[in-house]
């Protein structure tokens, strides 16, 4: 008798460029922690449950504790729906988003996190370094899930 094992891992890729003035001051890309709530959400979605399930909004925060896969919320939330999607290989979904010059000044950004429709937190990743959001600071990027 044959033993077959399979795995549904999710992973994902973090991206973003952060200008000042137009000019590009730092890009970085890695991976990120996909929390509990996307499985559950995931779950769901493959059930026929779709409604608030669907990647809706970028978040940004001031936390810089280390993600772990309970995490449920950001510190000091900022949020905004994202820009859109790509399908760049089989299996991944890119999620586009950008912070322009006039939005969220002030914050020290330390957290980074994707929400669903309904508000539940998919992936969370952090800086070790905030980035201090200024009016002529924009930030651009792309979250990838590999499925």
């Amino acid at each position: 008798m044959q033993k077959f094992s399979e795995e549904f891992k999710m992973q994902g890729v973090f991206e973003i460029t952060v200008r000042k003035n137009g000019k590009v001051i730092e890009a970085y890309r890695d991976h990120n922690l996909i929390v509990n709530g996307a499985r559950n959400q995931a779950a769901r979605l493959f059930a026929g449950d779709g409604k608030g399930r669907a990647i809706a909004k970028i978040a940004f925060g001031t936390n810089g504790a280390e993600p772990t896969a309970d995490d449920t919320e950001l510190a000091d939330v900022y949020t905004k729906d994202v820009s859109g999607f790509e399908f760049p290989g089989m299996g991944q979904v890119q999620t586009n988003w950008e912070l322009g010059t006039g939005e969220n000044n002030g914050m020290a950004i330390m957290e980074f996190g994707l929400l669903s429709a309904d508000g539940t937190l998919l992936c969370r990743r952090i800086r070790s370094k905030p980035i201090h959001k200024e009016d002529d600071i924009s930030i651009e990027g792309h979250w990838t899930w590999i499925f």
